[in-house]
């Protein structure tokens, strides 16, 4: 499983949640997006553990 899917979903959301400092969703989605982006081997690793746990529908990243 490739981790960019991932990284262009959550940055879509973020840049869609409302543009308030104060708003939880979006300090939410601007800390869990710098942390993933800064730990990318970390998560390609948690990637790649639950697609061999078989986690992930194949048909969802089939584009």
């Amino acid at each position: 499983m490739k981790i960019e899917p991932f990284l262009a979903e959550l940055n879509r959301l973020r840049q869609d949640a409302p543009d308030d400092p104060t708003d939880m969703e979006k300090v939410t989605l601007e800390h869990v997006f710098k942390f993933v982006s800064y730990k990318l081997n970390d998560f390609q690793a948690y990637l790649n553990e639950a697609q061999a746990n078989g986690e992930f529908d194949e048909e969802l990243f089939s584009d």
